[in-house]
């Protein structure tokens, strides 16, 4: 991710389909910030942007990233999420505390119904050079979701700041809804109650 936002490197060093796999799951943008990637359960989808108002969801491994974190899970455990957890800040939190004598990185999944999200997807315009993150950050395009029932894929570290998370977070998480319609980076989220968390260990 640094490379991408501090060096402009938008080309794709990853070929999606070089890792295509049962029970994969991952997360990055398109090469040259084009759109959104996210793998789950062994199926890769890519999210453009069609208008202000609407994407498109596509299911192909036929994708480049310029950065790509992912991992095979072959056994999820189902936890019920705390009512406690409401938010990015609350769920980066309770994944901090459960994983404590854990092995750090993890991807995890929600299910459930969203009560609402900010989610985008990365469309840089052709051609344009990134020489520092807000260069990155013009060419997003942001939707609402509300009451969607969806799942979040995420991944958790507290090592890999800037290189799959953010520097201010420990978690990298895009929604996919159910219908595969919509699906983007997550910026903020409200959960209902009752998600399911899935875990690997």
């Amino acid at each position: 991710m640094s490379n991408v936002m501090q060096k402009g490197q938008l080309y794709g060093t990853i070929s999606l389909d070089t890792i295509q796999q049962p029970n994969l799951y991952g997360l990055g943008p398109v090469e040259y910030l084009a759109g959104e990637i996210t793998i789950a359960d062994g199926k890769a989808y890519t999210s453009r942007v069609v208008s202000p108002i609407a994407m498109e969801v596509e299911e192909t491994y036929n994708l480049k990233a310029p950065f790509f974190v992912y991992s095979r899970v072959d056994d999820w455990k189902e936890y019920t999420l705390p009512d406690s957890v409401t938010d990015i800040e609350t769920l980066e939190r309770h994944l901090y505390n459960i994983s404590r004598n854990a092995k750090r990185p993890f991807a995890f999944k929600l299910e459930g119904v969203v009560q609402s999200a900010k989610i985008h997807i990365v469309d840089l315009p052709p051609g344009t050079k990134v020489n520092k993150p807000a260069d990155a950050q013009k060419g997003k395009t942001y939707y609402p979701v509300k009451n969607m029932h969806a799942d979040i894929i995420g991944f958790f570290s507290t090592e890999h700041q800037t290189l799959f998370t953010h520097h201010d977070r420990y978690i990298h998480i895009h929604l996919l809804s159910k219908d595969r319609k919509t699906m983007g980076h997550i910026d903020d989220l409200l959960l209902n109650n009752g998600l399911k968390l899935y875990l690997p260990f």
